[in-house]
Order: C-alpha cells, then structure tokens, then sequence
C-alpha cells in the first residue's frame, strides 16, 4: 500500500524489546519531523524503564511518555488518540495487535514476521479487509542496496524471465545460536525458523519474482543444539542459562552489556523471562537445519537452505532466467572467534566493525554480484555503498515507514499482502516437514 503522510504521525511503540529501538529513536531524531511518540506498551515495566531513559538521552526534555500494560491497550487508544502502532512484540503476539489496530482504524507497523500460523494469519486478512487502516510490513532487506540491484536487473528483463532460484542462507555460531537462547526457541512463540526468519528470504523471492508461491515441500531436523546432539557428541553443558557454563564459547555474559543487562537481566524478576538460556538444554522446538522446495504460480521453482549453525554468516543466491543468470554472494561475518562478544545484540549486526583481520581472511567480508548473459562473459554489477543496519536498508525502510513521500517504482513498501507470502512459505513448511508430503499453499486458507 503506498501511503504518503501530511502531518507527523503519532505512534504508540508496543513491546519494548531490542528490536523496538530503531524505531524509538529515529522517531526522536532522523524522522522527528515525521512522527512521534505518545506512549509505550509493554508487560514489562523494567524495558519500559529502559526506554524512558534512552528518550531523556537521546532527547533532552522530551515529555514523558506514558506506560501501559497489554490489557489497557484500548485505554491507551481512547485516551491519547495515536494515529498508528509500531508492534514489535514476540511474533505470535504481532496479530492480536495487528487486528485490533486494524479494528481501530489505526496505521499498523509491523516487525516481520506478520505472524506464526494460518488461524492468525486469516484474522489478520479479515480485519484488514474490513479496515480503514492500513499494514506496513518492515522488509528492511528489500531496501538493501545489493538486493535492490538484483531486483533491478531481473525486472528490467537482463535475465530473461526467471525460471529457477536457488538461496543458501548461513547463520554462524554466534547469532544462529542466539535464536536457540531466546524465546524463539519454543515454536509456539515463533513458528520456528522458517516463519521467524526466513520470512525476510522468502520475502525476497516473492518481491525479485513478482510472483507467489503454490507449493511446498522441506525438510527439517534439530541436529546441532539441543541436549540431545550435544549428548551424542559427548558434551556435557548442564543447566538452563549460558551463565551455568562459563567456559563454553556459547556462554554469554548479559552482565557485560549495559543495554542487555537493562533490557533482559534487571528485567527477568518481572516475567521470568530469561535472555541467555542454555542452547544445548532441554526445550528446543524448532529447527536449526531446514531445507525446501518451492513452486511458484508463474512457474519458476526456489530451492532454499538455512544452517543456523555455520563458522561464517552471509547468504549465496543464483537466479536463472531464460536469458542469463545473476550471482548474489555476501559474506556478512568472515568467521567467528570463540571469545567474540557480539551474540549479545545479534539484532543489528555491525557492517563497519569487523577487525583487520577479518578483511584479510580468505574469506573477506563482501558483497559481490555477477551478470552473465547467454552468449557472453560473466560481468560484474557494481552495488552502490550503503552504510548502517542490514546494508543500509534500515536508513531507507524508516523513510518509507515514516515518510512515504518518494516514488516506490520498485515497490519496496510491503502491506499485508506480502507479509501473509511470506509466512505462506514457512507456515506450509512446517505442515510438509511434519507430513513428509507437498502441502498446496491454498490449502492454507489464506488469500494471496
């Protein structure tokens, strides 16, 4: 949906966890003019704590933003009267807000992925059918300039008309470990892998394509974390937080982190809920090694992996069309080491600070596309710089989320519609992988 504001926009921020900070704080500063902040919704009153003190920070003398818990939520609406919501809740949570935003006729942004399973997923359509409101997902790698350029070349026809993609995605030990510390762990609470995070990959294909997908095959295992495999590797990690077991390399220490510690470690009296959780422990329900077979309406096939265990991190994408082919490589971290302190805050990996000898590994951090035309040398394609989050395209997402005044001829702004593509893909994983068979996305119920 493409939206353009005339006045700031009022929003409220529901669930202060990590994530919520980059939009905090460009509502503060780089996107003040566009909207602001009223109000802060949270279980937790520690995080929101938190987010008073980064607001009095960041903004000297801004007023005080007011604290509500989830079941005041339509009290919040009615008093303060904001004109959207920015949720970023644990995922299985984003649809109880997302529909009732949408009910209120507010502007609802929302933190991928839209949500964890059919039923969610439905309410959701249904309220934004019958909706003066409106959806924005925030696909922020859309907005990277690499996987701009890619989208460039195949819809200017420099392929031809794509016919097959195949995508590897690598987590390495520190931030695929973290996904196995942290709520996401318990499927109920993410979908799994294939829904939490692979709904940006999915998403890419969806948007390089221009297409949707109709069935689904995969396969998926635990087989690196849990106390299981570390058992059949003869590794004893014994208790429920990596603050049991110091000395292994996936131990992290909340304590070290001012921002951790506040946000997670202070704030574990309130819920109970605890940030370092033992990944070699017990009560793991999601996948750490998945791969699936995905057919698309207009034809074309995606082959996908996710290793969420891997010694480096970055992604490899080709694209074959019926007149080339393009190559995406990028290695996000070279490799990591054992006593690296960067797991603590895995939502933001940083592009500018790797080490000297991260550059001069053999495998060095970069970002590499290749053209190759039928009938000609491979060329490389040059990708603009982009600076900041996820490449650059937090920068760019935050513009469009809060400004929406440049001409989208790509279409990077993503609704609704492409949020419920995207989870499509990893909600008919789930069912194949549970199955053993095809599942047809229209089995789904949903309307795509």
């Amino acid at each position: 949906m493409t939206e353009t504001t005339t006045r700031p926009l009022r929003y409220a921020v529901v669930g202060t966890g990590s994530r919520a900070e980059m939009y905090v704080r460009a509502l503060l500063t780089t996107h003040a003019d566009a909207g602001s902040l009223v109000a802060f919704v949270d279980t937790n009153p520690v995080r929101m704590n938190y987010y008073d003190d980064l607001v009095e920070s960041v903004a000297a003398g801004h007023a005080a933003i007011p604290h509500f818990g989830p079941e005041a939520f339509d009290e919040m609406v009615q008093t303060l009267r904001p004109d959207g919501i920015i949720v970023t809740t644990p995922d299985a949570i984003h649809s109880d807000y997302v529909v009732r935003g949408l009910e209120l006729g507010l502007r609802v942004v929302v933190e991928k992925p839209l949500t964890i399973d059919e039923q969610r997923a439905q309410a959701i359509a249904d309220a934004a059918d019958a909706s003066s409101g409106s959806v924005a997902m925030t696909f922020n790698y859309r907005y990277s300039p690499r996987n701009t350029v890619v989208k460039e070349l195949i819809a200017s026809g420099e392929i031809g008309a794509p016919t097959s993609v195949h995508f590897e995605w690598l987590l390495d030990t520190g931030h695929g470990a973290d996904y196995f510390r942290r709520w996401h762990r318990d499927r109920a609470n993410s979908g799994g892998l294939l829904v939490h995070k692979s709904t940006h990959h999915f998403d890419l294909v969806n948007w390089w394509l221009a297409d949707a997908p109709a069935t689904v095959a995969a396969l998926g295992s635990l087989r690196f974390y849990g106390a299981e495999n570390a058992a059949a590797r003869g590794e004893d990690r014994p208790g429920r937080t990596s603050r049991d077991d110091p000395s292994s390399p996936f131990s992290i220490d909340l304590a070290a982190d001012p921002r951790m510690k506040r946000l997670f470690l202070d704030a574990e009296a309130e819920d109970g809920y605890v940030r370092d959780q033992n990944v070699f422990g017990t009560g793991i329900t999601i996948e750490d090694t998945m791969n699936l077979l995905v057919g698309y309406r207009g034809g074309a096939a995606l082959t996908y992996s996710l290793t969420a265990y891997a010694p480096w991190e970055g992604y490899r994408v080709a694209i074959n069309g019926t007149r080339g082919r393009v190559e995406l490589d990028v290695v996000e971290r070279p490799h990591r080491a054992k006593d690296s302190a960067e797991a603590l805050d895995p939502s933001a990996v940083a592009e500018e600070a790797q080490t000297d000898a991260d550059r001069e590994a053999l495998r060095p951090r970069s970002s590499r596309i290749l053209l190759q035309r039928q009938w000609e040398r491979p060329r490389e394609i040059t990708i603009p710089e982009g600076r900041g989050g996820h490449g650059g395209g937090d920068a760019k997402l935050l513009d469009d989320v809060f400004r929406g005044d440049r001409e989208d001829v790509l279409g990077h702004r993503a609704g609704h519609l492409d949020g419920l593509r995207s989870i499509s893909i990893g909600i008919a994983a789930n069912r194949s992988i549970a199955s053993g068979e095809f599942v047809r996305i229209e089995d789904l119920g949903l309307r795509l």
